[in-house]
This record gives structure tokens, C-alpha cells and sequence, in this order.
């Protein structure tokens, strides 16, 4: 039986975990945290002492952890990750993170036998539930074939994108544009509730055509309901067009819509909103129409 060491059990986290445990692997956790770690116990899995208790016993070990430094700090650091795992085993972080953070710990692991991937996800709170989650891997292309039947316990879309730190990238570029199409659907809603229109009804007419998308699918009417419970905190969209925007200006683009959301919700974050979901930019929008109740 695989053993997989699972680091960091937070909103994502705890559901991946427990796919794993549904699809027979054995999975030992570590969070920062007792509850989810007892919620991991519950489902059949172990508990972990520390980073190094759970990578020094895996076959393959990931981490799925809020930005850049944390990623550094448990792969790199002393009793991280890198410097416990098995020689041979396979270190896969799904956090979203700079493509430059990526790329110097797939370097570590290379120097010490740890083979590294980077595969971010993209799905939310009910794609990691689901177990749906888009999942896009750089790396080394024998080591993602070596890992794939892990991460197709954890998603339907697991595709192999490139070198190290190209898993992020295309992150980046998938942030961009989900940040891009809440807006013009939050900006289309407060537009026809201003002028009378009923949202049902237009919304039938946008999905039968170009205008159709997921975020409207899925989030079209907990945005119309005003219920914007996390399934993709704000806090986080925001740091992540923060990379965006640097990834952009690394590579000499111009990103005139991903500037303007990085504003747009880090105005919001700003406004208190920082917890809520990330269609909440809705009410951004209420706000600056004189709309907001």
C-alpha cells in the first residue's frame, strides 16, 4: 500500500486527504492544527507528529499550504520536508505559489534524491470534496506518470504541463482568467437587477450561448442570494493575482484586466470582505454603483 504523508489539512486539504483514504491509500497527517487531524483519524488515517514524522514514512508526500514562504519554510527548512523524505520518494506540493519558489525546491530535492513536483489545483472547496479538482503538474514527466493514480484519486483533470514551476505558471494564467469572469459576472447581475431584469431568465440565455461558464453555473446563485460563504476566500485570490502579476511582469506581458483585478480585490480585502468568498468582488461592485445596502 502507497503510504502518503498529507501536510497541511486546512479548507482543500482535509477533503484531498480524505479521497486519498477512500481511493485505499494509507495517508499520515500533519497539520498545524489538532481538529482536522482528528477529523483524519476518524476517516482511517494517521496522525503525524511533526513535518519530518510524516515525509520520513511516505512513499509520496504533499503539501497543500497557503503561499510561497510557508511551501519554503516546511519543504527547505530544518526537518522539512526535502531534508526527511525518503531518497526516491516523490514530494508533491498542490499549493499555489510562485513558479520561482517552485523551482528552487524541485533544485533542493534534485540534490538530495527527492524528486519534486509542483501540481496546483483548481476547484475549490467542492472540486476538492467532489474529488473534480483540475490539477496541472511540472516537473519531471516520469515522476508525474509515477504519481499520476495518486492525483486522479484527488481530481477528473490531471494533465501534465511542463518543467518545474510550469505547473504554476499555468496556475497563474487560471487566476487570472477566473478572477476576470467573476468580475464580468458579478458587473452583469448588480447591471440587470439595476434595470429590472430577472436573473433566471438571462441567465439561461447566457449559458445557451458565448456568454456560458462555470463560475455562472456553479456560483451564479449564491451571487445572486448575496450568500458568499468561502469556498475560495477572497484573502486568497488576492495573493494569488499577486503572482500573477509578478509572473506577467517577469515575463515582459502586459496584463491590463489581471492589474485591475489584483486592485479590485485588494480594495475589497481592504473593506473588510478578506474572509468571504471570492465572488463577493459582487459587492464591490454594489458599492461603487451606490447600491450596497
Amino acid at each position: 500500500m502507497t503510504v502518503i504523508g498529507f501536510i497541511g489539512l486546512g479548507i482543500m486539504g482535509r477533503p484531498m486527504a480524505a479521497n486519498l483514504l477512500r481511493a485505499g491509500y494509507s495517508v499520515v497527517g500533519y497539520s498545524r492544527s489538532e481538529a482536522p487531524v482528528v477529523e483524519l483519524l476518524g476517516l482511517g488515517g494517521r496522525a503525524a507528529t511533526s513535518v519530518a514524522d510524516a515525509s520520513s514514512v511516505a512513499d509520496v508526500v504533499i503539501t497543500m499550504l497557503p503561499d510561497s514562504g510557508d511551501v519554503e519554510d516546511v519543504a527547505l527548512g530544518d526537518g522539512g520536508v526535502i531534508a526527511s523524505a525518503q531518497a526516491g520518494s516523490i514530494y508533491v506540493d498542490m499549493s499555489t505559489i510562485r513558479p520561482d519558489a517552485s523551482r528552487r525546491v524541485a533544485e533542493a530535492g534534485q540534490r538530495l534524491g527527492v524528486r519534486v513536483l509542483d501540481a496546483p489545483v483548481s476547484g475549490g472547496e467542492v472540486g476538492a470534496r467532489e474529488g473534480s479538482l483540475s490539477i496541472m503538474v511540472g516537473g519531471g514527466r516520469h515522476d508525474f506518470d509515477d504519481v499520476k493514480p495518486v492525483l486522479d484519486a484527488m481530481g477528473s483533470t490531471v494533465i501534465y504541463v511542463g518543467p518545474a514551476g510550469a505547473g504554476q505558471t499555468v496556475k497563474a494564467a487560471n487566476q487570472l482568467m477566473v478572477a476576470g469572469i467573476i468580475e464580468a459576472v458579478a458587473e452583469a447581475i448588480v447591471l440587470l437587477e439595476a434595470c429590472g431584469i430577472d436573473i433566471e431568465s438571462a441567465s439561461r440565455v447566457f449559458q445557451g450561448g458565448l456568454a456560458g461558464n462555470e463560475i455562472l453555473t456553479r456560483k451564479g446563485g449564491s451571487m445572486v442570494a448575496r450568500q458568499f460563504d468561502p469556498g475560495f476566500r477572497v484573502n486568497l485570490h488576492h495573493k494569488d493575482l499577486g503572482i500573477v502579476t509578478e509572473v506577467a511582469r517577469q515575463a515582459g506581458v502586459t496584463i491590463p484586466l489581471g492589474a485591475m483585478m489584483a486592485q479590485l480585490m485588494g480594495a475589497l480585502r481592504a473593506q473588510g470582505d478578506g474572509n468571504l468568498d471570492h465572488t463577493a468582488v459582487l459587492r464591490l461592485i454594489e458599492r461603487l454603483s451606490g447600491r450596497s445596502n
